[in-house]
């Protein structure tokens, strides 16, 4: 799978889990304990960004959900 790809199926599931939870990107930004503002949240979800691995980790905090969820290619 090419870095594109992997970016962009990682994105999407951000998004499939944000949605689920009934929750916007801006109460998204709201649960997350840094900083962090909803245009990197569009970014990580359109698969425009390479998210580091801590800010990955404090999305799956804030949607509740284990990171390897998050993760699934």
């Amino acid at each position: 799978m090419e870095k594109t790809e992997m970016l962009k199926a990682l994105g999407e599931n951000i998004k499939k889990i944000r949605l689920e939870k009934g929750l916007t990107q801006v109460d998204l930004v709201g649960k997350i304990e840094a900083r962090i503002d909803t245009t990197n949240i569009s970014r990580i979800e359109k698969g425009r960004t390479n998210a580091t691995i801590h800010t990955l980790y404090r999305i799956s905090e804030a949607l509740e959900v284990p990171l390897s969820d998050i993760c699934k290619l």
